[in-house]
């Protein structure tokens, strides 16, 4: 007998429909998956074995055949267990086809039957929703991140006998709903905030202009000037997350295997460290099956990039696609995907190896060759990619001993997203990200005019300072923010001329 079960596969960052065909037949007892499984899939006949026979369910004892279609797609993880399970099950004629025709399954077996948890739960739902199921039944640890989903019933499942028992109509099991208001909760980290920073109001108007527009910002400077603490409270200053774009983070978050347990929906701004020791994969994404790396785990957050010298080469050349495409592409033999990847990035060094070449406090103690070979590991195309390039120098003692609280995040946020308010309107009519950072050649030529006086300016300082074509582009784009941090609609000469100093330590 055949029997067909819905459930999902997920590729890159979305869900593509799965049928699960088993088939029973007279024969040798054997027990077979076909369609590209990996091992984990290929394990699956022992757990799912051992779970029906542990809740008490005859495991037929005949030729089952299990069949993953679309058969030219490899499978991956143990989410197929429950769907396999349920589909030997009505084949051997415990549960009638149309019970199973209306729902997607998915979940892990252990082998007395309980239902563990899987990634990636968000985009199945989704696709389930998409493809106009009635439910979906899901691991009761996933149901929280399952819930946030309207226009689906979602069905949290403990043991396998619960989903039979459903499926029979022999049991009521209420859909999970999560409450709007407390899973998509803005509660800030109260630790941060830019009242904390003493002095370098030069570093917070610059990181100011960068959440505006989402420019990318290089900060140099000795030890303890501050870098760091500034980079860590630029997340309390950019836009609230929308719905939409919290969809978009925990779908990643939740394939990665990087979501909490007690959360249903990422809420607040994603902020990504990672160490300079991390592999190619981890910071790109990638792998047999690829997965997403830091730069997609910082999609619509901020990706800081401590002691960016000490990263290798090889490694920081691989974040110019993403800085340009805002999006990373891996491509295998078989298949290629394409991972989202719009971030804000933030990265910081020393100016030397003891850190202090420049400074008039300390002495440096480096040679010139140390000094060059130093820096040499930033290539001028990645430093031409950075929006903003940001000298920090050390605080004077004058600074670090004042009692006067400095500007809090919540009233720089008000100026931040008055100018988003401006670029949303601005790029209303466009998909994708809408921000001034994002504009294409054709969109700064429309949207970034200047007068003959900055433009004559701009002029001076890109044959002065031997600037690129991209550099151009880049300072238009951030005069551009400053206008709309003045809430002016043209660029003056004033909004250049900050612009060009953003640009001078490259």
């Amino acid at each position: 007998m055949l029997a067909k079960v819905n459930s999902c596969i997920i590729i890159g960052v979305e869900g593509l429909s799965l049928e699960i065909e088993v088939d029973i037949a007279s024969g040798l007892p054997m027990f077979s998956t076909v369609g590209l499984p990996d091992g984990a899939v290929k394990e699956s006949k022992d757990r799912v074995k051992a779970a029906i026979k542990n809740c008490g369910y005859d495991f037929p004892n005949k030729r089952i055949t299990v069949n993953l279609a679309p058969a030219n797609v490899k499978k991956e993880g143990a989410g197929y267990d429950l769907p396999i399970a349920l589909g030997i099950l009505s084949a051997n004629g415990l549960i009638p086809p149309e019970k199973l025709s209306c729902y997607s399954i998915v979940g892990e077996l252990s082998l007395d039957g309980k239902v563990r948890g899987v990634r990636g739960m968000l985009p199945v739902v989704l696709n389930a929703r998409d493809q106009q199921m009635k439910g979906i039944l899901v691991p009761s640890e996933n149901s929280k991140e399952a819930g946030v989903v309207d226009g689906i019933e979602v069905i949290p499942i403990h043991y396998l006998y619960e989903a039979v028992e459903y499926l029979l109509g022999e049991r009521e099991i209420e859909p999970y709903k999560n409450s709007f208001d407390t899973t998509f909760s803005h509660e800030e980290d109260s630790s941060l905030d830019f009242s904390d920073v003493k002095g370098q109001e030069h570093a917070k108007r610059a990181l100011e202009i960068a959440a505006s527009g989402n420019h990318n910002v290089l900060l140099k400077g000795p030890p303890g000037a501050g870098k760091t603490m500034l980079a860590r409270r630029i997340t309390t200053i950019l836009p609230q997350l929308s719905f939409e774009e919290a969809l978009e983070t925990t779908k990643i978050h939740s394939i990665a295997g990087t979501l909490p347990e007690d959360v249903a929906l990422i809420s607040q701004r994603p902020f990504r460290a990672p160490h300079h020791t991390i592999s190619d994969a981890g910071l790109i994404g990638g792998g047999s099956y690829p997965k997403p790396g830091e730069v997609s785990l910082a999609h619509n957050g901020v990706l800081f990039l401590d002691e960016l010298t000490e990263f290798r080469k090889r490694l920081l050349e691989m974040l110019r696609q993403p800085l340009e495409d805002r999006k990373v592409t891996i491509a295998r033999v078989n298949m290629s995907l394409a991972f989202p990847a719009d971030f804000l990035l933030v990265a910081a060094y020393n100016p030397c190896p003891c850190g202090f070449h420049g400074d008039r406090g300390n002495r440096c103690i480096c040679s010139a060759v140390q000094v060059q070979n130093y820096v040499s590991k930033l290539s001028g195309p990645l430093l031409d990619r950075m929006d903003m390039h940001l000298e920090i120098g050390a605080l004077p003692y004058s600074e670090m001993n004042t009692t006067a609280k400095s500007e809090s995040s919540s009233e720089i946020r008000q100026r931040v997203n008055r100018a988003h308010a401006i670029q949303k309107a601005r790029f209303s009519h466009l998909k994708g990200s809408r921000s001034n950072a994002a504009m294409s050649p054709s969109m700064v030529e429309k949207y970034c005019t200047i007068d003959n006086t900055g433009r004559s300016l701009l002029q001076m300082s890109v044959e002065r300072l031997g600037l690129s074509a991209r550099a151009y582009h880049r300072i238009l784009k951030i005069a551009r923010t400053i206008a709309d941090l003045d809430d002016s609609g043209s660029i003056e000469k004033q909004h250049v001329a900050e612009a060009i100093q953003y640009r001078r330590l490259g």
